[in-house]
């Protein structure tokens, strides 16, 4: 299964806590665990199982985290555990240092070593969320990402932003990815995590060139869905933005079977047409939408969308959801 939903409401309050810590050391690294709330725990999670990288959003008011030598020589998966908090903070201990976490940041275990975690959390929300990823599967050498165990990394800008972004959207839309969306979601993951503590220890050149390559697409992918109202956005503005030539870009893009302007015209065309099936956009103008995702000409706009649906704006919005979804198989 590939997204699993879990929530200690499903027994009674006494019962709650030690649902949680028995579900949590099975999905989790092994921990000891206390909390404030243990007579009433309220917590949810969510799976994201991507093969041998496992993503979670977790739901919780108060945690206490022992993970102690006996525990790792009971049982050591070997692996990372990188922690984003979206909501409240935290407090890590490793090797005798503490070190304070807020909302925004990430941070990075290791299950062969001992660590102590204090998490407080705003209950009712997602509070934080985690990557796992046995150590062998990051395409950094361990003596890089040791220098950055328990250390605070700034999910809040550049490389760590990007990758807190695709966490979030990871989670969001966790239940429309099917299995054959696996390797393509645990790979982008690991690339983009492995850039963003590359990053932080200007370790970039310790990066496969495949690595790179495939995070840099993923920023790219990034930047064009954030520019797409810009009607000026085009090949060589992003070719600027990311520090590339038009030509790399080309090349990127011509794996895909696609160029840039090609890409960019797509994904705006997508746009619309997402926008035109929204109910409660029913009151805004074709040309409201289009505008809306850069097309500055209602004629031309008119005439692509016909081109690659089949159809006119205006009808396509007004056919049955069911004929819709047809035109949109048919086009992809």
């Amino acid at each position: 299964m590939l997204v699993t939903d879990f929530n200690t409401e499903v027994v009674s309050a006494p019962e709650r806590f030690a649902l949680w810590e028995e579900t949590t050391n099975r999905s989790h690294i092994r921990n000891r665990q206390r909390s404030k709330n243990h007579e009433d725990f309220r917590a949810r999670m969510r799976l994201l199982n991507l093969g041998e990288v496992h993503v979670s959003a977790l739901s919780l008011p108060h945690l206490e985290l022992v993970r102690t030598a006996k525990l790792v020589q009971q049982s050591d998966p070997e692996m990372y555990q990188i922690n984003y908090f979206l909501d409240g903070g935290g407090v890590v201990c490793l090797d005798g240092s503490s070190t304070a976490l807020r909302a925004g940041d990430l941070m990075v275990v290791d299950s062969s070593r001992p660590y102590r975690g204090d998490v407080r959390a705003v209950p009712d929300r997602w509070s934080h969320m985690t990557v796992q990823c046995p150590r062998s599967l990051l395409p950094l050498p361990e003596k890089t990402v040791r220098r950055l165990l328990a250390v605070p990394i700034s999910g809040r800008s550049g490389m760590g932003a990007l990758f807190t972004r695709w966490l979030t959207d990871l989670n969001a839309r966790a239940g429309e990815f099917t299995p054959a969306d696996v390797p393509t979601l645990a790979s982008v993951t690991l690339d983009l995590l492995a850039s963003a503590l590359a990053r932080c220890v200007e370790a970039d050149a310790e990066l496969s060139p495949d690595a790179r390559r495939r995070a840099l697409r993923t920023r790219i992918n990034a930047f064009v869905e954030q520019h797409l109202a810009d009607p000026d956005m085009t090949p060589r503005t992003i070719a600027d933005a990311h520090h590339i030539s038009l030509r790399h870009l080309q090349q990127l893009l011509a794996e895909d079977d696609t160029s840039p302007a090609a890409w960019i015209r797509h994904r705006r065309l997508e746009r619309c047409r997402l926008d035109l099936t929204n109910p409660r956009l029913r009151a805004r103008s074709v040309q409201a939408i289009a505008e809306r995702w850069g097309f500055t000409n209602a004629t031309h706009f008119s005439r692509l969308f016909r081109a690659t649906y089949g159809i006119p704006p205006r009808d396509y919005r007004n056919l049955p959801h069911t004929a819709r979804a047809d035109r949109q198989r048919a086009c992809g």
